[in-house]
C-alpha cells in the first residue's frame, strides 16, 4: 500500500530510494472520481520506472479548473484512496494549477501524463522536466473514461422522486 506524504516527506522519502538505486515516474491529476481509466494510466506509469509518485491538485486548484462543485472527492480522501491502489507508492497533494514546482523540485526520471496529449511535448510541463534531463512518456489507454461523463451520466438518471412519467 502506498504512503501519503507532504512534501518535505516526498522529497526525503524519493532521496533514500535514489540512494538504493530506484527510478521514479510522477503521475499527476485531479482523479475526482477515480475511475478504470485512472488506474489504467497509473498502472501504466508504474511501469515506467521502480516507484509512482502520484501528484494530486489540492481542492481549489479542481475548483478552479473543473468549475463550481468539483471536486465531488476532498484532497484527503482522494489520495488515501490513490495510495491503496497497487501501483501507487506516494501520494502527494500540491497547491496551484500545474505541478510543474513540484516536478522541478522532485526531478523525477519520467512524468507520466495519458496519451489524449498527442506527443509528449505538448504536455505543459514537457519542458520543465527535458530542462534537467528527465523525459516524459505518454501512457495508459485512450481517454474513453471521464469523470466528467460520469457525472453527466448520473446527473441524467432519472430520481426517485419523479413523477412515474418522468422516469
Amino acid at each position: 500500500m502506498g504512503e501519503v506524504v507532504d512534501r518535505e516527506g516526498l522529497l526525503r522519502a524519493v532521496a533514500v530510494e535514489r540512494r538504493a538505486g530506484r527510478t521514479v515516474a510522477l503521475a499527476n491529476g485531479h482523479f475526482d472520481l477515480v475511475h478504470v481509466g485512472h488506474l489504467r494510466y497509473l498502472a501504466a506509469a508504474r511501469a515506467e520506472a521502480d516507484l509512482l509518485v502520484v501528484a494530486l491538485n489540492d481542492d481549489d486548484s479542481v475548483r478552479r479548473l473543473k468549475g463550481p462543485g468539483r471536486p465531488i472527492v476532498p484532497a484527503a480522501e482522494r489520495a488515501e484512496l490513490l495510495a491503496a491502489l497497487e501501483p501507487v507508492d506516494f501520494v502527494v497533494v500540491f497547491a496551484g494549477d500545474t505541478p510543474a514546482p513540484l516536478i522541478s523540485e522532485l526531478r523525477p526520471d519520467v512524468h507520466c501524463k495519458g496519451p489524449d496529449y498527442g506527443s509528449p511535448q505538448a504536455v505543459p510541463e514537457y519542458e520543465t522536466v527535458r530542462a534537467y534531463g528527465g523525459r516524459t512518456a505518454l501512457v495508459g489507454d485512450p481517454k474513453d473514461h471521464s469523470t466528467t461523463d460520469i457525472l453527466a451520466r448520473v446527473r441524467a438518471l432519472p430520481r426517485e422522486d419523479d413523477p412515474p412519467a418522468e422516469r
